[in-house]
């Protein structure tokens, strides 16, 4: 579930190389993977086309088209840009033939069931040359199922950028990792499902998918003899007299996901709404101005601070204040600004949506979408903070350069309210944790699949806030059964 960029790619093959796996037997491990993965999807009367560029990703179609006739299904393999040139590429193209086997002229009037692209690899450079945006075309006019191999033709690898002419596939198997423009936009648009093939390259990635096997492996058991300071005190600095909700949601979030106490520092007029719907925190009523929070810190495990808040110089210097205290801090909301932070022991995290992020950083949002990873572990790094940035695949950036990547959650959570529960649940999560990487990823991830769990029954327009309430200790109970199973 590794992520790997394109030169990354490159430095995995050079590594192989020198331990002795050479490209050749690399481009046999890579052709046999995909027919392992593709065959099951086809039938012995369908009609395959396997279109293969002039590089090494054309190398790997020319296995595929191998493998497959020697299996006996009915295979074109053609070269619409003319036949190979890496050496690895020419040594089975002329293994293909002396099998037997034939390359077939580029046809566009015939018609095939499947099309497989093995046209361009990792190494593309955009913009595409004319003559192969016409067999793009061509391939998007056919009624053929299309399979990718490692991205679609007119996909830049390691952005979400594309040409204009971009292949639509319907799958796409990518070799030994993944590759990040498959969870960048409008990259993903064309990815269609997306599958792995290992083929025997040692995983060195920083970056990774986060899946359901992991939270099994690393969210806490709760034991029998524990007791509500083993889960951890939390601070919750949230709510306003305008946004009273705010803080409801996030503490619902809190309390559903396991934290032991909860405190609320908000407003008198808002502990009472807050109160009314959350009885069970405790309550901390100050005025922010006189700066009388921080004799309240030393108890608490890990403290939130933002949602509800409005961005102003009182907060900011109350920001200021909790951060020069050793505590986990998470930052949502009102308390996200252009701002320095210092060097600690204990992490920052920052949950940030894309137009937070942009307000945080400068750059341009159009920008943001298509290099989403690359610019969340920049200033993850630059800021020595961890960065949740939240939207369809939520990227999760390390200050170490390392990264998650979130595949949980849908179109339903685009709703007022839910950022502050997923802020919550982060809050419980770092008091209960004891890996702060584990804690962070598994509250997005529960988060995400609450969603998903939701519009397994309902509209993805009709999910609320409150609705955690009940969805995440049906969610919970499913993990909490597969963990005591494991």
């Amino acid at each position: 579930m590794h992520i790997y960029t394109s030169s990354q790619i490159k430095k995995a093959d050079q590594l192989a190389e020198s331990l002795g796996m050479e490209g050749f037997a690399l481009m046999e491990n890579a052709g046999g993977g995909l027919y392992r993965s593709i065959s099951p999807l086809l039938l012995k009367r369908d009609v395959i086309a396997v279109l293969a560029g002039r590089g090494n990703n054309g190398g790997d179609g020319v296995v595929l088209a191998r493998y497959l006739q020697m299996n006996g299904y009915q295979v074109h393999l053609m070269f619409p840009m003319g036949e190979p040139k890496t050496k690895e590429a020419v040594q089975h193209l002329q293994y293909y033939k002396s099998c037997g086997f034939e390359v077939i002229p580029f046809n566009q009037a015939a018609n095939y069931n499947w099309i497989i692209d093995g046209l361009l690899g990792v190494g593309v450079r955009l913009p595409l040359k004319r003559e192969l945006k016409h067999v793009i075309e061509w391939i998007n006019s056919q009624e053929a199922t299309v399979i990718s191999i490692d991205v679609p033709t007119g996909v830049d690898s390691d952005t979400g950028e594309t040409d204009l002419q971009v292949v639509q596939a319907d799958y796409t198997f990518s070799l030994h990792g993944f590759k990040p423009s498959c969870f960048l936009y409008p990259a993903v648009s064309h990815f269609g499902v997306t599958k792995v093939i290992d083929i025997g390259l040692p995983h060195t990635g920083r970056w990774k998918v986060w899946n359901r096997d992991d939270v099994v492996q690393t969210l806490p058991k709760r034991r029998a003899n524990a007791h509500k300071g083993t889960f951890g005190t939390g601070l919750l600095i949230a709510g306003s007299d305008d946004m009273p909700g705010s803080a409801v949601l996030s503490a619902i979030g809190a309390l559903r996901f396991g934290i032991g106490k909860l405190s609320v520092l908000t407003t008198k007029e808002a502990k009472q709404i807050i109160a009314s719907i959350v009885p069970e925190a405790t309550f901390l009523i100050r005025d922010l101005a006189k700066q009388e929070l921080i004799a309240d810190i030393d108890p608490f495990s890990c403290i939130a601070i933002g949602p509800g808040l409005p961005q102003d110089d009182v907060l900011e210097q109350l920001i200021h204040e909790i951060l020069t205290k050793e505590i986990p801090v998470i930052l949502d909301a009102g308390a996200l600004r252009k701002r320095e932070y210092p060097y600690r022991k204990n992490p920052i995290i920052l949950t940030p949506h894309p137009g937070e992020f942009v307000r945080m950083t400068g750059i341009a949002t159009k920008q943001l979408e298509s290099k989403r990873i690359e610019l969340a572990s920049k200033y993850a790094v630059e800021h020595h903070v961890i960065v949740v940035l939240k939207g369809q695949y939520t990227v999760i950036a390390f200050p170490d350069g390392s990264g998650l990547i979130n595949v949980t959650g849908n179109e339903s959570l685009a709703k007022g309210g839910s950022g502050d529960t997923l802020t919550g649940m982060l809050l419980a999560s770092l008091s209960i944790h004891q890996d702060v990487k584990a804690a962070v990823a598994n509250a997005v991830y529960i988060h995400g699949l609450c969603a998903d769990k939701w519009i397994e029954d309902n509209g993805s327009s009709t999910l609320v806030a409150h609705e955690y309430a009940n969805l995440l200790p049906i969610v919970m109970h499913q993990i909490e059964k597969e963990m005591n199973n494991n």
